[in-house]
This record gives structure tokens, C-alpha cells and sequence, in this order.
């Protein structure tokens, strides 16, 4: 039998009507990014028409760079260009996105706990890194990782996975692809890297030219939050490599 329908469910109700808002915001406001169609909202579930398809590679970082890149372009020019950083975007229904900062500094803390940080200094140098980074004009972040896109046999790109998305820097959630497309496959070479930034670049400034202004330096910057939040995952899901220690500068270009 074929398979037709691909069903998520979440904990509460709450869970799957936020899920659901963040589809269709992405639906509406972030264009590029191709969804499978949402079919069904259940009271704790999302019932999607199933995409047939592999996740993504190495090869594809180029091609998800654009794409992301024009995403984020789009919804900058659509929703995001009168929003901040530092405060919460309002749906119409009165949700929320998450602001920048706050679940990422609660989120550090927790590594200092759980020892993912050795010392105090340590999570000190990471606030200061957040907190440096959070300026500029607001993207949104997915949790772009290789699992949450999906590569049909036509080559068509689908993107899933709803259930996180705040704001966020431009760029950073290229940063989080990388990172994970490093901890599944082992290291990229810096070429390709600064070749993904400099296509993110290209896309999201078609949108507006002060959108295609992440340095190298910058897209570091969030490499070293990266390497930290996600080092808990490390070995599961996938993550068969580790990251090395963020590498901090203390001043220079942002």
C-alpha cells in the first residue's frame, strides 16, 4: 500500500496549534520554503500529505544556503522588517514568536549545569557572545538540520518541522545547517562554508541589500553558540561527530 499521509503528535494541544500557526506563518510569509501540504489539524496532532524523499546531504548545503537565504529575505520583506531582536513578534491571533535572546540565554545556563560549559567564565564569554549578536535586521529560525528538509526524486526541496521557530539574526540558522551537517557527516572544509555564506548572501539581498551583509567573522559568532546548545545532542539522532570548542574573540568586525 502507498503511503499517502504522515501524522505528528505532539504532547498538549497547545504544542499542536502553535505548530500549526508557525505553518502557516511560514505559508504565508516565507515563501521559498515548499511544505507538504497540512491536511489535518487534530486536537494534539498534524496530519501532512507524506513527501517520499532523503534528507539532506553535504552536496546540498550550496543549494539550502540560497534557499534559506531567500527565505529569510522574504519574510523580512513581508513581516519580519518591522520587529526586533530583542522583542516578541505578534501573530494576529495574539501568539507569539520568541524573542532572540531570552530561550538561548535560558538555554546556556543549562549547559553550564548539565557540563557542556566547564566553568562560570565559560557561560559568562557565551551571554556575552548572545548578546553581541543579537542586532541587526530580524530573520526567523527553524532548526535547519539535515532531518528537516526533504529531496524528492524530481529534486524538488521540501522543508518540515514547525514546531520551533523564533527570531532570529540573518544567517543564523544557516549556521545551525552547517552545524548539524557537520556533526552527521564530519567537518566542511572552509571553502564550502564561506561558499554557502556568500550564496545565503546573494539570496537574501535580492530581497533588500542590507540583507546580504553577514560577514565570515559573524556567521563564527554563531557557529560558537551552535557548537554549544547543540552539543547535548551530540551522538544521538544521527550526530555521529562532535564539534570542537567554540573559539571566542573578544573584539573586531561584527
Amino acid at each position: 500500500m502507498t503511503r499517502t499521509r504522515f501524522t505528528k503528535y505532539y504532547d498538549t494541544p497547545a504544542q499542536a496549534a502553535e505548530a500549526a500557526r508557525h505553518y502557516a506563518w511560514l505559508a504565508a510569509h516565507a515563501k521559498p520554503l515548499r511544505q507538504p501540504e497540512l491536511t489535518t489539524v487534530g486536537p494534539t496532532s498534524l496530519t501532512f500529505a507524506y513527501v517520499e524523499g532523503r534528507h539532506a546531504q553535504v552536496q546540498d548545503l550550496p543549494r539550502l544556503a540560497a534557499l534559506l537565504g531567500d527565505a529569510h529575505g522574504a519574510a523580512w520583506a513581508s513581516d519580519l522588517h518591522g520587529s526586533r531582536l530583542d522583542s516578541r513578534h505578534y501573530f494576529q491571533d495574539g501568539s507569539v514568536f520568541g524573542d532572540f535572546r531570552s530561550c538561548r540565554e535560558a538555554a546556556l545556563r543549562r549547559r553550564l549545569e548539565t557540563g557542556h560549559l566547564p566553568n562560570i567564565a565559560a557561560l559568562r564569554a557565551m551571554l556575552t557572545l548572545l548578546e553581541r549578536t543579537a542586532e541587526g535586521p530580524t530573520a526567523f529560525y527553524k532548526d535547519s538540520n539535515p532531518r528537516n528538509f526533504l529531496f524528492t526524486e524530481d529534486g524538488t526541496v521540501f522543508s518540515i518541522d514547525t514546531d520551533d521557530l523564533t527570531l532570529a539574526p540573518f544567517a543564523y540558522d544557516l549556521a545551525k545547517l552547517i552545524t548539524t551537517l557537520t556533526m552527521t557527516y564530519g567537518p566542511l572544509g572552509p571553502a564550502d562554508i564561506n561558499a554557502a555564506l556568500v550564496g545565503y548572501n546573494q539570496a537574501a539581498a535580492r530581497h533588500d541589500a542590507q540583507l546580504g551583509a553577514t560577514g565570515r567573522e559573524r556567521l563564527d559568532d554563531f557557529l560558537a553558540l551552535h557548537s554549544v546548545l547543540t552539543a547535548p545532542y551530540a551522538g544521538r539522532n544521527g550526530y555521529h561527530y562532535g564539534l570542537p570548542a567554540p573559539r571566542l574573540r573578544t573584539q573586531g568586525p561584527r
